[in-house]
């Protein structure tokens, strides 16, 4: 196999790490796209640096690892709908998504992965959290463990905190989609598809229950669980730079924007890729 010069530098032990020396931009080959799949799948989270991308090379850089999907409750780009614009006004004060979470897992089948690419920035703030779930999982005790591998969750796109925090962009650009009309219930512990690992599936933005339990039996479960998944190990923070590009794997991976620069404008463009039924 020819080197194709990208590098791989971990951000932390436990999550995310930084791609460099390679141009998004530029067609990939099908080594540079497996190398970043691999890369993908073995830091859960990869970030790649002043890229300078027009939408039409964000989407094609996207299909070189799935195919884009269409976000229910806000339209997208009018000449390209998978892409959606991630925005929050100088003179708001909630931002989109602002709450630790899985993109959409109210879905059938919830993404496999999600881009995101810096279009304008705050001066200061704005970064992202991200945390990984299978160290989540893995650091529970065995008996919790065996608990939790036979559960199922609910999970609902009319949960109250996160309603919030999309409600300025529906009332702007919204599709008229009822939250209320979007649920799914997935295993509480989801099995990767292709690494096999076990990864912790429940989020505190969209999990309301326990199939087969009421959300009273639930609650204390979950918010141990909402409260574990988070912890600083199993965490990293990504400061966003002039046209950097994240690229997490949905299935294994939560995240959460900081919500710390009012009185500036930060718009991202976002892609997420279909994924498959959770096992």
């Amino acid at each position: 196999m020819r080197p194709t010069g990208i590098e791989v530098r971990p951000l932390t032990g436990g999550i995310g790490a930084e791609l460099f020396g390679i141009d998004l931009a530029e067609p990939l080959d099908s080594q540079a796209v497996a190398e970043i799949r691999q890369a993908l799948l073995d830091h859960l989270v990869i970030f790649f640096r002043e890229q300078e991308l027009t939408p039409e090379q964000q989407l094609a850089f996207a299909r070189c690892f799935g195919e884009p999907d269409i976000y229910p409750f806000v339209q997208g780009l009018p000449e390209h709908p998978e892409i959606t614009p991630i925005l929050k006004l100088e003179d708001e004060r909630v931002n989109f998504g602002g709450i630790w979470h899985s993109d959409t897992v109210y879905l059938e089948q919830p993404p496999m992965g999600t881009m995101l690419h810096a279009k304008e920035l705050p001066p200061v703030g704005g970064d992202t959290l991200f945390a990984n779930q299978y160290l989540a999982y893995d650091a529970l005790s065995a008996p919790l463990r065996g608990f939790l591998d036979g559960l199922r969750a609910v999970n609902s796109a009319a949960k109250g905190r996160v309603s919030q925090t999309r409600q300025a962009r529906i009332d702007d650009r919204g599709t008229g989609m009822d939250p209320e009309d979007l649920s799914a219930v997935h295993p509480a512990v989801r099995t990767h598809p292709e690494t096999g690992r076990k990864a912790l599936f429940v989020n505190v933005a969209h999990t309301v229950s326990f199939e087969g339990m009421s959300e009273e039996e639930s609650a204390p479960i979950l918010q141990y669980l909402f409260q574990h998944q988070i912890r600083p190990e199993f965490c990293c923070r990504f400061r966003w730079g002039p046209g950097s590009l994240a690229f997490w794997d949905n299935r294994c991976a939560q995240h959460n924007p900081v919500n710390d620069y009012h009185g500036h404008r930060r718009l991202l463009h976002r892609i997420t890729l279909k994924g498959d039924t959770p096992g």
